[in-house]
Order: structure tokens, then sequence, then C-alpha cells
């Protein structure tokens, strides 16, 4: 399978290590990977802001960097939602042919673990398999179920899934796993006292699993689960994505 990886600003600017292991986790399924060098932003930022034009343009943009794939991966629930949910409506006044390039990019869009799991059927136990995939040390982990990959793209069973494959690592449910760290992109920045308010509800909830690290599949959450963390004294507790942990690079970054 030729499979385009969309990073995702985030990941390429802030923690180029999960482009990485998604990456190595893609070509352990057997997977051709193309990694486009102009890409950038998926456009999220500006429709969720109203600013429709700059999210046509990256949105156009994408469709033509990535329209030799078979499928196009996204290790990331809030990007990927933005480009298999709401990529449809933006060009809904355009030509038909350009609609349908752009419906067409959006079927075959995915989250990294569903695409692992619904479409590649990755296991630890491939043949393709990296020499260290299946051990890392941290003992316990907890899963955070973020907003947009949990409700937009039905993102649940599929990270349990590969975790739960990871020998040597317990996976404990923290109580309120499906609700939101409060990062929520600007959201944290205009109302950022509520969004502190979710944040430490969030952190309690990881800190009474007892887990050794909180997993997760947006860089977005983890830059905020962690700055509460230890803003509130945590230094210890790992904040991790999953393809960090399922491609067994959770050292120091």
């Amino acid at each position: 399978m030729k499979v385009g990886l969309f990073v995702t600003c985030l990941v390429d600017l802030m923690r180029p290590r999960i482009g990485f292991a998604a990456l190595e986790l893609l070509q352990a399924a057997g997977c051709e990977v193309i990694v486009p060098e102009a890409q950038t932003c998926c456009g999220q930022p500006g429709y969720n802001s109203g600013e429709r034009a700059s999210a046509i343009a990256l949105a156009r943009k994408v469709v033509r960097e990535f329209s030799g794939c078979e499928y196009v991966v996204v290790p990331s629930g809030s990007c990927a939602g933005m480009m298999r949910t709401h990529y449809p409506d933006l060009l809904r006044d355009a030509p038909e042919a350009e609609r349908a390039a752009l419906r067409a990019l959006s079927e075959r869009t995915y989250e990294l673990t569903d695409f692992l799991v619904n479409i590649a059927h990755y296991t630890t136990n491939s043949a393709n398999q990296s020499a260290h995939t299946s051990k890392i040390s941290i003992k316990s982990i907890t899963y955070h179920d973020s907003c947009s990959g949990l409700r937009e793209l039905g993102i649940k069973q599929q990270p349990r899934t590969l975790l739960a494959q990871v020998e040597g690592a317990e996976l404990r449910e923290m109580n309120e796993c499906e609700q939101c760290c409060g990062f929520g992109g600007t959201f944290a920045i205009k109302f950022g006292d509520i969004s502190a308010h979710i944040a430490e509800r969030k952190c309690e909830m990881i800190a009474a699993s007892g887990a050794d690290a909180v997993v997760l599949g947006d860089l977005g959450c983890m830059l905020n689960i962690e700055g509460r963390l230890r803003r509130r004294g945590d230094a210890k507790t790992q904040v991790l994505h999953v393809a960090e942990v399922l491609a067994g690079q959770t050292g120091d970054r």
C-alpha cells in the first residue's frame, strides 16, 4: 500500500519523534510511506476561527500533495477529523471535479491507530515488526480519549487494541477518560481559567489511576496535560503519544 503520512504542524514543530514513530509503524505494517516535504497545515485553525478562505487554500494544497497516495494517515485525531469530516464542506460551491477530489481524499484519510487496526491489520507479531516495538520500560499506562478523535472519528478501541499488545505494560483505565483535557485549540487561550480547571480535573484522574504514563493520540492534548501536570508538581508521570509507545520510543526527547 502506498500511504501518505500527514505529519501535522504540532508534531513537526514540537515533537517530531511522533512523526518518526508513525513512519516506523507504517513501514512495519508493510506500507510504502510517502512524506511530502512541502506539507504544512490541514487548515483546521482557520476553519475553526471562521477564516474559511485560508482553510480552503490549505485543503487544496493537501489534495495536491497527497493525490498519488492510496491512503493518507495522520497521527492526530483532530487533524484527521478535519480532513475526513470537514473537508467535504469546504468546497461545496466549487466545480464538481474539485469537490470529487476533496471527497476522495477525505474518504481515504485515517487516524493512525484506526488505519493500523482496520486497514493494515497490524499487530506486534507482524512479520515486518521492528525489533523493539513490543517492549517498553513503562509498567502501567492510562489512556486519554481526545475529543476530536473520539467524537468525530470513533477512535476508542483502536488504540487500546494496539496497546494491549505491548509487552509488560498494564492498561489502567482512568475515571472520565472521555472527558476533555481543556485544550480545544484557541479555547485554551480565550478561556484560560476554564481550560485550566478542566485540565486540573483531568490530571486528578490521571494521578488517581496510579499509572506511570498517560498515553493519547493528539499532541495538542499532550502539551496541555503535560504542562498542567508539571505545574502541579508532577515531574514523574510521562505523557506520550500512542505511536511513541507502540514504536518503543519512550526515552528522552
